[in-house]
């Protein structure tokens, strides 16, 4: 089968190897355009852009998958079927009707739970015990299409949304292979999504990664590890922002925010027990453990997190 790849970020590189290493014929890649990074702002190609140009895949970037000659690109590769991930932008109803079998999205939930942009960090946020990644034809309404297969994965209690995409991204990828060995055989046939079960998943911005310290300590923990890598858990302190990594809940109580300074670790209080503090990062600094941040810090017991931030910063 002729299968053209969307994709954009690090995660779905993996899939793109899988469908490179099957025995479907990879004539073209989709990916976002190139955007600038660095602090020197020079135009980079994306992970997925820049491995398949590596490999010497044709890769196409339009602006929008709405531009005509985007569509006539694609349509003059003739794909028999597109299978997504992370591709990053809405696919309009003349793009899919270009391609036979449909656009065959690898979505990193169970749906019909968690429809949306940020799947697993909502999941983590929420406390899921069991996530996974579902293959289902893109229609036009968010992520409601007809589904193909399922995997799950467990989630463990020390998982960042980093370390769990990680796993979703090398087993969705078999099983969006599996998907598609299906569709081209006749043995797979889309089932409609039921009704009960929906949940959603906005995006999770910098915003959302400011701790409430008058939380739970499970909620605190959560949120944390929801939030990382991306966008990042942050609290203020002396009137700058300190990114934090992941925290241990303990069974010692503070009050909420503050913080007990000892020689090898920091504890802070939330709305119920203590969190000892993981690696911190101050504004303009190096990350390290939070015990060796407050020495060179300086910070004594008693002070408190949350503080105002400076609008500086």
């Amino acid at each position: 089968m002729r299968v053209v790849f969307a994709g954009t970020p690090e995660v779905a590189v993996p899939a793109l190897e899988a469908i490179l290493a099957s025995r479907h014929e990879l004539v073209g890649v989709v990916t976002r355009p190139d955007a600038p990074a660095g602090r020197g702002r020079k135009l980079l190609a994306s992970p997925v852009g820049q491995r398949a140009a590596e490999l010497g895949v044709p890769v196409l970037k339009p602006a929008h998958p709405r531009d005509p000659e985007f569509q006539a690109e694609l349509a003059a590769l003739r794909p028999d079927c597109c299978p997504v991930v992370a591709y990053g932008a809405l696919l309009p109803q003349s793009a899919l009707d270009l391609v036979p079998h449909g656009w065959i999205n690898l979505h990193f939930s169970c749906l019909p739970a968690w429809r949306g942009a940020a799947p697993v960090q909502r999941s983590l946020w929420a406390g899921d015990e069991v996530t996974g990644a579902t293959t289902f034809r893109i229609v036009k309404e968010l992520d409601a299409g007809p589904t193909f297969g399922v995997m799950t994965e467990r989630i463990r209690p020390t998982d960042t949304s980093g370390d769990l995409l990680a796993r979703l991204a090398e087993g969705g990828a078999g099983l969006l292979v599996a998907t598609l060995d299906g569709i081209e055989d006749g043995s797979l046939e889309a089932r409609e999504q039921p009704e009960d079960g929906v949940s959603f998943a906005p995006k999770i911005n910098p915003e959302d990664g400011e701790v409430d310290w008058s939380e739970p300590a499970v909620a605190v923990d959560r949120r944390i590890r929801a939030c990382t890598p991306a966008p990042g858990a942050w609290s203020t302190f002396a009137g700058e922002r300190i990114k934090l990594g992941p925290v241990e809940v303990t069974d010692d109580v503070l009050p909420r925010g503050e913080l007990r300074v000892g020689k090898r670790d920091v504890l802070v209080g939330t709305g119920t027990s203590a969190v000892r503090l993981g690696e911190v990062k101050a504004f303009g600094k190096k990350q390290m453990g939070a015990a060796d941040w407050a020495r060179g810090t300086r910070v004594e017991s008693g002070v408190v997190f949350g503080g105002p931030l400076d609008a500086s910063q």
